[in-house]
């Protein structure tokens, strides 16, 4: 999707000055090769016989958008969108093009699984105005590979990665921590063979047991243990000393990257700015109402070629409770939060809906408070989860 040639193409475009007009979306693929024991995400595995029905649907759907939408950030994730190869990676670009329309120098990342990329791949994400690949490594061990229950090998990873730099697109790395079995210096090892990689962003999440999943079963009958608290911890602080020491700003509590490389498209999300959804399970956002589709790929699909409502959830929030959701997103983020664009976006004082935490959080040490910003110190981050109730429970 060049910019130049379909923005020149597509001259009724919605104003782009118009704050409520969202500059960002998300597209969900919901395709993969196999299920990994710990995700509980929207997809289907095995069910490439589902990828036509899925094309017509998005169409569909995309068809709500009254006028094409200028971007300046598009995320096409999933599922594993590279799993619908080249001749489906056009496809999409396809079906998306008149809706979605990307700006002079916007940015716009594909999901992709290390196994499937290839040159002639990334060429087709240059063709379609990609400048961003976003790479499900979660390591480069093959023990840890093998624990995580992912189909790739250290090798696809670094053949991805060059392939990617080569073609000139930001490259990022996700990876995986407190893996069943994985100890401190295997992680330490990741960290240092992710850096020697040479991709400009790093994403770092610790596993994650989620209802549903294989490993929850796994967990229940005893035969998957969960990672020490206080191992998973000394994980987390070594991925911050060894990625910042590498040259990686660490701007978010699970985000680091190089300067001038950080994910555009998430800030948006951070930053409460209203964004574009699209596919199963994906969620669309004016500033107060966050409306998600249906989880299921099946049902998604039925609800959108029957003619019916593909929406499954809608959390309509007060302008106090949106306020409060700012201050969770805003904190997360290593910028924090200033008190004077809090109240400019908000409508809200900082300190009249979390003051007290704050200054609880400052004398424990979890915080900083110069008296414009707040920000949470390594300490806070490393707790954060816990934090958020002082929060979002007050008033809410």
């Amino acid at each position: 999707m060049p910019a130049g040639r379909l923005a020149g193409a597509r001259p009724a475009i919605v104003n782009a000055m118009d704050s409520a007009v969202p500059r960002a979306a998300y597209v969900h693929v919901p395709f993969c090769r196999h299920r990994c024991g710990y995700c509980d995400f929207s997809l289907v595995a095995g069910r490439d016989d589902l990828i036509e029905r899925y094309f017509q649907a998005l169409g569909r759907e995309l068809a709500r958008v009254p006028e094409p939408l200028c971007l300046d950030t598009l995320f096409v994730g999933g599922g594993t969108p590279s799993h619908l190869g080249v001749a489906g990676l056009r496809r999409l670009a396809a079906v998306l093009q008149d809706k979605l329309i990307l700006a002079a120098g916007a940015e716009a990342t594909l999901e992709a699984n290390p196994s499937d990329v290839t040159p002639e791949l990334v060429e087709v994400l240059r063709e379609g105005g990609f400048s961003r690949l976003s790479l499900g490594a979660q390591s480069l061990a093959p023990a840890t590979l093998a624990a995580l229950d992912r189909n790739h090998t250290p090798d696809d990873v670094r053949r991805a990665v060059e392939a990617g730099l080569q073609a000139g697109l930001t490259v990022s790395v996700d990876v995986m921590i407190a893996a069943p079995g994985q100890s401190l210096a295997a992680v330490e090892q990741d960290l240092e063979d992710v850096l020697a990689l040479g991709g400009q962003h790093v994403s770092v999440y610790c596993l994650t047991w989620e209802k549903g999943t294989r490993f929850a079963s796994l967990l229940r009958q005893g035969l998957l243990q969960e990672a020490e608290e206080d191992l998973e911890r000394e994980m987390y602080e070594l991925a911050i000393e060894r990625l910042e020491g590498g040259g990686l700003e660490q701007y978010e509590v699970s985000n680091f990257a190089r300067p001038g490389h950080r994910c555009r498209h998430n800030e948006t999300y951070w930053d409460c700015r209203p964004w574009e959804g699209f596919g199963p399970g994906a969620a669309r956002f004016d500033g107060r109402t966050r409306i998600t589709n249906h989880r299921s790929p099946v049902t998604w699909m039925h609800r959108i070629l029957s003619g019916a409502d593909p929406s499954g959830e809608c959390d309509q929030m007060t302008p106090e409770e949106a306020a409060r959701e700012r201050i969770v997103v805003g904190l997360r983020r290593r910028d924090g939060l200033v008190r004077g664009e809090f109240a400019a976006a908000s409508g809200f004082s900082l300190d009249a809906l979390a003051g007290g935490a704050i200054l609880s959080w400052v004398e424990q040490g979890f915080a900083s408070d110069d008296g414009q910003r707040v920000r949470l110190t390594r300490r806070g981050l490393l707790v954060s989860d816990g934090l958020w109730a002082a929060v979002l429970g007050q008033g809410a």
